[in-house]
């Protein structure tokens, strides 16, 4: 059978094509700014007949109408990473959070332990052979595709075209719903004078011919601009958004120094406004790969020079770095910090980074800590924490002593909590005052 024959066999409504979801089963939905809302809206209409059915995603852009509360007993969600659509949710106690490093939720569905039903994906329309690519997305979808026993794709003639290990045959989707619409877009992340300080830091860590990672937030936005003097960088990454533009087009992001897949962008999702699905939509510069590639530790440490820049909630005067929770209450996940912390760290030439704001509720909290706050998630591990980078300085850890950590971690906190930071080192005998003048310390240490 043609392949076109098969596309209109496989045609069907929204309503008719999520028939196939029944009780008690896992739905995976495609996630970031590929979520499929009207395949997400006609599952809400399958609510009233169906019972205790699982949805799991990492973070979505759209909504999440299966984690209201008239949903329970229908719909529960498992969040792989919280998002702000579902965090309510998950500390209500309606939804769950699995804490996984993103380069390992390929392998809980490839092994059956994490075992897909039904995937709901997002899809461009076919080229003439009949390939649909997953667009704005590969995430973990190329996998849950393979793995699940019902694919519905929407098809939607505002997906982009991407390019890599992004494509999906016809005869691979069990019911097609064509539709016409935007996509999700990220919000637009406010860049602050907080976020721009850490920024100018974090730049002077970033050499010619260094290859990044980005994650999420302010701070790795604030970055690129202050890169636009550098010579040859390359991209390896989860994620990027809008910022890679301006570099992409003054030629400073062109990937010729990459010891990994040179003069390629690679990718695993984007998340952004129309501009950057317009621009990465045909262009072979973006190489498209599953989660399992682009955040196996390995394959990252093969870019030599590589520059992982990750945020944080909190980190303490040993090292210890939470980036998912406040206190008890979960805020987001593990997501692919470690991961890049220890490919960076593998890396020749690499340098691992934690950037975050010395306070927060408005200078009111230091986010340099004695200890980490009751119930808070240690994402990355003291051992692994290499450079911390907050507006005061940069603060050089590895291979240092814990009292020497704590001095030099004091030294970039906000200077209204340095004293209590300092007293609480001074009531453990980590210091004492006659071994450092506070004032004089440098913010940074490094080798």
């Amino acid at each position: 059978m043609s392949w076109d024959v098969d596309y209109k066999r496989k045609l069907q409504n929204s309503a008719d094509a999520l028939r196939c979801v029944e009780s008690g089963m896992r739905v995976y939905i495609h996630p970031g700014c590929a979520e499929p809302e009207l395949l997400v809206e006609a599952l809400m209409e399958r609510a009233p007949f169906v019972r205790d059915v699982e949805i799991i995603h990492l973070m979505t852009m759209g909504s999440a109408p299966y984690t209201a509360p008239e949903m329970a007993g229908h719909f529960r969600h498992n969040a792989m990473f919280i998002g702000a659509n579902v965090r309510e949710a998950v500390n209500d106690g309606r939804a769950d959070y699995t804490p996984v490093f993103l380069s390992e939720i390929e392998g809980l569905i490839d092994c059956g332990q994490m075992r897909i039903d039904v995937a709901l994906i997002h899809v461009s329309p076919p080229d003439i052979h009949g390939y649909c690519s997953l667009g704005v997305g590969v995430d973990t979808t190329m996998t849950a595709v393979r793995c699940a026993k019902f694919v519905v794709a929407q098809v939607n003639d505002q997906m982009p075209r991407t390019y890599g290990d992004c494509f999906l045959h016809i005869n691979q989707m069990s019911a097609l719903v064509e539709t016409s619409r935007p996509l999700c877009e990220a919000p637009k992340v406010e860049i602050t004078a907080t976020h721009r300080a850490i920024a100018r830091h974090v730049a002077t860590l970033i050499e010619d011919g260094s290859t990044l990672q980005t994650g999420i937030g302010g701070i790795p936005d604030a970055v690129l601009p202050y890169l636009a003097d550098r010579q040859d960088l390359g991209v390896h990454t989860e994620l990027i958004s809008d910022g890679v533009i301006p570099l992409i087009e003054a030629g400073v992001l062109n990937g010729r120094r990459k010891t990994l897949l040179p003069r390629k962008i690679v990718v695993s999702f984007v998340l952004g406004s129309k501009r950057l699905f317009d621009y990465v939509n045909e262009n072979p510069i973006f190489e498209f790969r599953p989660n399992a590639f682009t955040n196996d530790p390995l394959q990252i440490a093969r870019n030599d020079r590589m520059i992982a820049i990750n945020s944080a909630l909190q980190v303490d005067l040993t090292g210890q770095v939470c980036a998912d929770s406040i206190g008890t209450q979960f805020y987001s996940g593990i997501g692919g910090q470690v991961d890049f912390i220890r490919g960076s760290s593998r890396s020749k030439g690499g340098k691992p980074i934690i950037a975050l704001p010395a306070t927060a509720k408005g200078d009111t909290v230091s986010r340099i800590v004695p200890m980490l706050d009751p119930g808070a998630g240690v994402v990355t591990s003291r051992g692994l924490t290499r450079y911390v980078v907050t507006e005061f300085g940069i603060a050089y850890l590895h291979g240092k002593t814990i009292r020497e950590r704590a001095q030099a971690l004091i030294s970039i906190a906000h200077p209204k909590f340095r004293d209590q930071l300092f007293e609480y080192c001074e009531g453990t005998k980590w210091l004492q005052r006659n071994h450092m003048a506070l004032a004089s310390v440098e913010a940074s240490s490094r080798p």
